[in-house]
């Protein structure tokens, strides 16, 4: 019986908290877009290679700087979008953070085949409510 109240207690006091951090997500301005100016869909590049970002209908600021309709850039490689958008977005080798308001990048990928995708995220690391994401695109790396 413990357990069961135990558990009904925790469900009670977490629902409230996954609320409020749905809450807090910062909005994203209207018709929001972020897209790949280089390279393109399909393209076949060298082994280190230029990523340069577009934004529309947003402003850039970096990480830590808390400003209404603006964000920073994150580069997906090889990954899907995380599950739960209303976490910070982890930095792992998958997820690459330019949270100095870098506006492009020079990548270095292994031969073949790797899909791209940017997502912008708020100050903390969060991406904005609605997300804002590019298509996923793939690259051919020689």
């Amino acid at each position: 019986m413990n357990r069961i109240a135990i558990t009904l207690v925790s469900a009670l006091l977490i629902a409230p908290l996954s609320a409020l951090a749905e809450s807090m997500k910062s909005e994203a301005p209207a018709n929001a877009g972020v897209y790949f100016v280089q390279p393109t869909d399909g393209a076949t590049v060298d082994q280190t290679f230029k990523v340069v970002f577009g934004l529309r209908n947003m402003g850039v600021a970096p990480a830590g700087v808390e400003k209404a309709g603006t964000g920073h850039h994150h580069l997906l490689i090889d990954t899907d979008i995380p599950s739960d958008l209303s976490q910070p977005l982890p930095a792992t080798d998958h997820v690459k953070h330019f949270g100095g308001g870098q506006t492009e990048t020079e990548i270095t990928l292994s031969p073949g085949k790797h899909t791209l995708q940017l997502l912008v995220g708020d100050h903390m690391h969060v991406p904005h409510n609605p997300a804002v994401v590019s298509e996923r695109i793939t690259v051919m790396v020689e």
